[in-house]
């Protein structure tokens, strides 16, 4: 390929609008970039969700993450994570804001302090913070 792309962007359908743009924008704090509305109540919101990566994991993987993260709670094909600054926090303000917690955070052996999270908009979370490189 001759040119990456030069962006990433999720697009989730979201029956119940504004509570998943308070979630997500309010409490999660990501900032709204631009919004749109059109005919029929059409509306979107772009969020920015700072650096974007995708993250592929085979099954094997998935399931050892589940285990590690979520004492085994299986997570959908795609699950959504953001790098917080506090994981603990991050989640105590998100559950407070609607989020179910399927998992509290725990450290994982990759060195992050890892949550998983029910959102609205049917999303599955983890709230990840990078605590220094692996132990030696």
């Amino acid at each position: 390929m001759t040119e990456a792309p030069m962006q990433l962007r999720l697009v989730v359908e979201a029956e119940d609008f504004e509570a998943a743009l308070a979630f997500y924008r309010d409490a999660l704090g990501l900032p709204e970039l631009a919004a749109f509305e059109g005919d029929g109540d059409a509306r979107v919101a772009i969020l920015d969700a700072g650096r974007a990566t995708l993250e592929l994991a085979n099954p094997a993987q998935k399931r050892m993450i589940d285990r590690v993260e979520a004492d085994g709670v299986p997570s959908p094909r795609i699950r959504v994570a953001f790098e917080v600054t506090d994981s603990e926090g991050a989640t105590r303000r998100l559950e407070a804001a609607g989020a179910s917690v399927v998992a509290e955070p725990v450290e994982t052996p990759w060195r992050s302090r890892n949550a998983r999270l029910e959102g609205p908009a049917g999303l599955t979370l983890t709230l990840f913070q990078e605590l220094g490189p692996p132990h030696a």
